[in-house]
């Protein structure tokens, strides 16, 4: 079998899909899921002009690659990879890619939408989006996996910091 590729999962450039390896080197898979997440121009009725991603990475690397390694097993799937952009993005450009490669498609389906919500919940990387009226505001998932919701209460609540941001906070 030849060697797959090497890359980080937070980068702070453009992504690609030619990041990942090809399905020719999985030659008995037939399906693949993708998810690609681009950075829309609106949140909760509010115009958003950029935003920013920042991130600890080593432990974002390690939580990512642990999060593709479990859901490979899982599902049964031959290839799972994540890959999350950091830094300064505009309206468009894409924030996260998340693919699996599987015998069928179900597999491929399920395990690219598991990896995509577990690292958007579980990994720490923060989001702080630009507003067109100069306000700016941290937007943060809810570090809780779905089959942990029903044993921990969960309380949302977001506090006014100034008048230029809302900080959104996640207790559990």
């Amino acid at each position: 079998m030849k060697p797959l590729k090497a890359f980080s999962r937070i980068q702070d450039t453009a992504l690609t899909l030619d990041s990942f390896d090809q399905i020719q080197t999985f030659p008995e898979c037939g399906g693949i899921g993708v998810f690609v997440g681009t950075v829309r121009n609106h949140h909760e009725g509010k115009a958003v002009k950029a935003l920013k991603y920042t991130s600890y990475a080593p432990v974002a690397e390690k939580m990512i690659r642990q999060i593709e390694q479990e859901i490979q097993h899982k599902y049964g799937v031959a290839y799972v990879r994540v890959i999350h952009r950091i830094g300064a993005l505009d309206i468009g450009e894409k924030a996260i890619i998340a693919i699996a490669y599987a015998a069928h498609r179900r597999e491929a389906f399920a395990a690219c939408e598991e990896a995509v919500e577990r690292v958007k919940h579980e990994v720490p990387v923060w989001k702080e989006e630009f507003y067109m009226d100069g306000s700016s505001q941290y937007v943060e998932g809810c570090c809780i996996r779905k089959d942990d919701a029903e044993k921990n209460h969960v309380h949302h609540h977001a506090e006014k910091n100034s008048a230029h941001s809302d900080h959104t906070h996640c207790h559990h």
